[in-house]
């Protein structure tokens, strides 16, 4: 599925929903793309900040995707024009900002992922958006101004202390923790359960439900992962690309080794 056509995880968040999605932070194969698709996720995230990813290679993980009902978002490296609208222009269904602390780094994200009148992107669309199939300029801009999902990532004490202001912009779509980050502002490095962790992402769950803005996780503790589920966040990410595959290689390493 094209922007031009719609974004399913989008769909889901409005109708109230759950959406589960994985990060692909390791592998530069499409073929990658297609395998979590296959598996039933709703969403990867392509991590352009810390993965070793090109704008290309972003671009051939969103044509593998097509084969799929998956949707493809990737997280940026910043809130810059140039980070947000490039990614943007390479098909991607939605981004992440990392980092996010101030409302001045929200508006200038969703200022560059959005067309006028809601934001100020520069119009370049090209046919791995389209898939060639004829629209309009404004039939073109008001569809994916629809359908490009932002996301803010929580991920300090300052963006938690601040966590109102942030989720009222209009344009954002969800609030992500990043756990580990957060843990380390906190003071509680790796924590992920620790009680500064838990009041502080249970401030954004609850910011985020006031403000019509869903939230979300990503961490490799499913148990946990269920809980935040079960308190209302319905933007659920598990693992990564290398973590699944270390993780089933070391268990059939362990399988064949016992007696």
């Amino acid at each position: 599925m094209n922007l031009v056509e719609g974004n399913s995880v989008k769909k889901s968040l409005k109708e109230g929903k759950v959406v589960l999605g994985t990060m692909v932070n390791e592998f530069s194969n499409p073929e990658v793309v297609r395998l979590l698709g296959a598996a039933g996720f709703d969403f990867v995230m392509v991590d352009t900040e810390h993965g070793p990813f090109t704008l290309e290679t972003v671009a051939d993980m969103v044509r593998a995707a097509k084969s799929t009902d998956l949707m493809v978002l990737a997280r940026v490296p910043t809130a810059d024009y140039f980070h947000v609208a490039k990614t943007l222009d390479q098909g991607v269904h939605g981004i992440m900002i990392p980092h996010t602390e101030d409302v001045q780094q929200v508006r200038m994200a969703v200022d560059a992922a959005k067309y006028p009148p809601m934001g100020q992107r520069s119009y370049g669309i090209r046919s791995i958006i389209t898939d060639y199939r004829p629209s309009t300029v404004k039939e073109q801009i008001q569809r994916l101004n629809e359908n490009t999902v932002v996301i803010i990532q929580i991920e300090s004490q300052k963006a938690i202390d601040h966590i109102e202001d942030l989720v009222s912009i209009e344009g954002v779509d969800v609030a992500l923790i990043g756990p580990n980050d957060l843990s380390i502002s906190l003071g509680c490095p790796g924590e992920l359960n620790h009680p500064k962790m838990v009041s502080a992402i249970a401030r954004v769950v609850e910011a985020a439900e006031k403000h019509g803005v869903a939230a979300g996780n990503h961490i490799r503790d499913m148990k946990l992962l269920k809980e935040w589920r079960d308190r209302g966040m319905r933007v659920l990410m598990y693992s990564t690309d290398s973590g699944f595959m270390f993780s089933a290689a070391k268990d059939a390493v362990q399988a064949l080794r016992s007696p």
